[in-house]
């Protein structure tokens, strides 16, 4: 079988500027790209997650549904599988990080940032202190100015190369524009009655390279926290699961903890239920849900947009295949916009999240060449 696209980066840049709705992906660890094209008519565009019951295709979901954001459906009509290939995560010990302050910024300066997350940090903590809620998330976006010579197709291939445990993806459709992520949360996948959701909370750097052994006890608890609201939605709907961990994963350079959720479903017409009672988890949200879902909007200061919404293959008679679509960015023809957030507790500190939003915008940093 010949490769029209996957073997050619120019060839899918070139998808972008004739505004061809287009997505590649990696699995974690299926060491294959997937490359999925609509070459015919328009993508399905929906205005409730609920309305993806009975739905197959390609999705790309945003945090919050709008009709400025609404959730986009690819059905593609074209589709490359690559020959398997090597890749493993690099030993990023020995690579440098870029100094965000020191990247061609086209907005704000580090310090400019700094004080503006400090400000909706206190907050945050202020209504976290008078146990309005349990957990909130606070994101925060940063914008390059994007170099001539950036390419996303190039830039989709070094993430794969650098994070074989992560699902890594470039996606464009002219409803959302160019997104390229590395995100290593689950939030639907499945087949054949088996399923798997996850909880993914609670973070910190690896150590030497290395997985770390000992997690403190506000990483714990934002875990549980997290854990113990998935287990509760899907007892609502009757669904008992079996549960793995929590354990610590690697998403590049980075450890969370992890507990996998396994379930059957002998039903999957409503896929797009299951979906709404999931999303957003408070791993990317807060508890309780629909009010710190309403905080956010109200206080946080900028819109996600598709950060921190999900991605990925739905098939209810398939493999299914969403992730939550963090670490991140929104490529546009002159700038670069990532994205990276943390959960807060009333014990967080401040200096400790930011240097967290820090470490999870590397991610897609270091696949920018803006240096």
């Amino acid at each position: 079988m010949t490769f029209k696209y996957i073997d050619n980066s120019t060839q899918i840049d070139e998808l972008i500027e004739r505004k061809q709705s287009f997505a590649l992906y990696q699995s974690p660890k299926e060491n294959r790209v997937h490359f999925l094209t609509q070459k015919t008519g328009n993508a399905q565009l929906l205005y409730s997650v609920e309305e993806l019951n009975g739905i197959q295709g390609f999705i790309i979901a945003p945090f919050q549904v709008s009709q400025k954001y609404p959730i986009v459906v690819m059905q593609p009509d074209y589709e490359e599988v690559s020959e398997k290939i090597a890749l493993t995560d690099q030993d990023l010990t020995n690579q440098q990080e870029i100094p965000l302050g020191m990247c061609n910024a086209s907005r704000d300066t580090q310090e400019v940032q700094l004080e503006g997350y400090s400000r909706k940090f206190a907050l945050f903590s202020d209504v976290l202190h008078k146990k309005e809620f349990d957990k909130l998330v606070l994101s925060r976006s940063y914008k390059l100015k994007r170099n001539p010579s950036f390419s996303p197709a190039m830039a989709f291939y070094k993430a794969c190369r650098r994070y074989a445990h992560s699902y890594v993806y470039l996606c464009y459709t002219p409803e959302t524009g160019v997104w390229l992520g590395s995100t290593p949360e689950i939030i639907l996948s499945g087949e054949q009655g088996q399923w798997t959701t996850t909880a993914l909370a609670g973070t910190q750097s690896l150590q030497q390279n290395e997985l770390p052994i000992n997690w403190d006890n506000k990483n714990k608890e934002e875990q549980m926290l997290v854990a113990a609201y998935i287990r509760q939605q899907l007892l609502s709907k009757d669904i008992h699961p079996t549960e793995k961990g929590p354990y610590a994963i690697r998403a590049g350079e980075l450890a969370h903890l992890k507990t996998d959720f396994h379930f059957t479903l002998s039903e999957t017409k409503e896929l797009g239920s299951m979906l709404n009672l999931l999303h957003p988890t408070p791993a990317v949200c807060g508890l309780p849900k629909e009010k710190a879902y309403r905080f956010i909007k109200a206080h946080e200061g900028y819109e996600r947009q598709y950060y921190s919404g999900f991605i990925g293959l739905l098939s209810p008679k398939g493999k299914t295949e969403l992730y939550v679509n963090l670490r991140c960015m929104n490529i546009n023809k002159e700038t670069l916009t990532l994205y990276a957030g943390g959960g807060l507790l009333a014990s967080s500190s401040m200096e400790e999240e930011w240097n967290e939003t820090e470490k999870k915008l590397q991610t897609m940093l270091v696949i920018t060449d803006n240096k």
